[in-house]
């Protein structure tokens, strides 16, 4: 299957033969300046460092979820009516009176405030700080939840300070009420919960510990997600931490983050994926994406065409389907071709759970790219009207990823002299000959 086309070059004009003439030519010297002595070459271009990445990954999950909380659930057709065209930037609420508007009010959604999204994601980024090795679903009990309910922070759309399961959706209240309440085995804990993008959409951490090794991150993810999510949403979490980490390979494309992607996922996520991203492979304006897009993925979608009013075999576990949010912001991805403002302007257009759409696209963006690709009058922006400082959680989650890569070496190297010793294969050698 192909994600991107290729563009035969137009053919050479053909010149005029009434356009060649000999013209009159004033003898003009020439002096030739001297060649320098050590001429300079070409500088290419450096390639973002782990530390760049990391942090382009999160401040781009982070601006894209709040270019996308303000428009959250709307369709395309109600987001350029309320804004008199597509979304182009930092907007305000869609309601003028979001105290009492319901369904969203009381939040504050709009002016650069952050979501659920990015409180989630930096909660997760916390309990690497704090373990500094792989995570699994014991240490979402151990850590996420005391974070969850035992520190007060500012929260963007409450405009105050207060502990963060206040603000978290019900289907993340599950993990509080299954592990601190419920003493739930963390592995399965999140059995029964609604399926949704919960889990998912706090995921980048995970790729970005395990950067460059997909599968790993794939397992680790999977393992975190058990202590809150099942089924389908369980699965986009592996998927998408699998697609971040993927984005650190050198020379990664968006293209071979799909193939990436691809590659691990299972029955309807595996499905839903390439349906909208051979949908994708077919746009070339992130402004006519929304309708081909949508169209792919409904029919792994459960919650319907009325994103307010979801039908009744929504959110179940199933084998057949997917979550919408993931599918939608690979395809965009693909669409967008790696450049920030056409993905995740693409990503919060389309609207639905556009932030949380956005919130993925950004981080594959800046996982490729590095920090410099999320437009800085957009960062600044969010990180002001948010009160978050949205660069340090990267440069905290390079540093725990370097930890554990020299963790993970020395347990291959003891695993390598182990089995060497029982199984009477040579041990490996630094390099591969012919």
């Amino acid at each position: 299957m192909t994600y991107a086309s290729e563009q035969t070059p137009a053919a050479a004009p053909t010149a005029d033969p009434q356009a060649t003439r000999i013209l009159p030519v004033t003898p003009v010297t020439v002096v030739a300046k001297p060649s320098p002595v050590n001429p300079v070459p070409p500088v290419a271009p450096v390639p973002p460092t782990l530390e760049d990445r990391a942090t382009g990954a999160l401040v781009g999950a982070a601006v894209g979820d709040a270019l996308g909380g303000p428009v959250e659930g709307r369709t395309p057709e109600e987001i350029v009516q309320r804004h008199g065209g597509r979304v182009e930037g930092v907007v305000g609420p869609f309601h003028d009176d979001w105290r009492t508007a319901r369904p969203l009010a009381p939040y504050h959604k709009g002016d650069g405030h952050v979501t659920d999204d990015t409180l989630m994601t930096h909660a997760l980024v916390r309990v690497y700080e704090a373990v500094r090795d792989h995570l699994d679903a014991y240490d979402i009990a151990d850590h996420l939840v005391p974070d969850l309910i035992g520190t007060p922070r500012w929260i963007p759309e409450l405009e105050a300070e207060a502990l963060p399961v206040q603000r978290i959706f019900l289907a993340e209240k599950w993990i509080v009420a299954r592990l601190h309440y419920g003493h739930a085995d963390p592995r399965e804990a999140g059995v029964g919960n609604i399926v949704n993008c919960g889990a998912a959409m706090y995921m980048a951490p995970v790729g970005i510990v395990n950067a460059g090794n997909p599968d790993r991150a794939y397992a680790e993810a999977l393992d975190i997600a058990g202590a809150h999510q099942s089924s389908y949403g369980r699965e986009a979490a592996g998927v998408f931490a699998a697609a971040v980490a993927a984005a650190f390979i050198p020379d990664a494309t968006p293209s071979s983050v799909v193939v990436q992607a691809l590659r691990l996922a299972k029955d309807g996520t595996r499905a839903a994926i390439e349906a909208v991203c051979e949908a994708a492979s077919s746009v070339t304006d992130p402004a006519s994406a929304p309708a081909p897009l949508r169209a792919a993925v409904a029919p792994f979608d459960t919650v319907g065409p009325d994103y307010r009013n979801p039908s009744l075999g929504a959110r179940r576990p199933s084998r057949l389907h997917a979550i919408e949010e993931l599918p939608i912001a690979l395809g965009m991805l693909l669409i967008g071709g790696g450049d920030f403002r056409s993905t995740v302007l693409g990503s919060v257009n389309y609207g639905r759970d556009c932030d949380s759409i956005a919130t993925m696209s950004g981080a594959l963006v800046g996982a490729l790219r590095g920090a410099e690709a999320v437009p800085a009058e957009w960062s600044t922006e969010v990180a002001s009207a948010s009160r978050l400082d949205l660069e340090a959680p990267g440069a905290a989650l390079a540093a725990v990823a370097r930890e554990v890569f020299t963790r993970d070496r020395a347990r291959a190297r003891t695993h390598e002299q182990a089995f060497t010793a029982i199984s009477a294969i040579p041990a490996m050698t630094e390099a591969v000959g012919p």
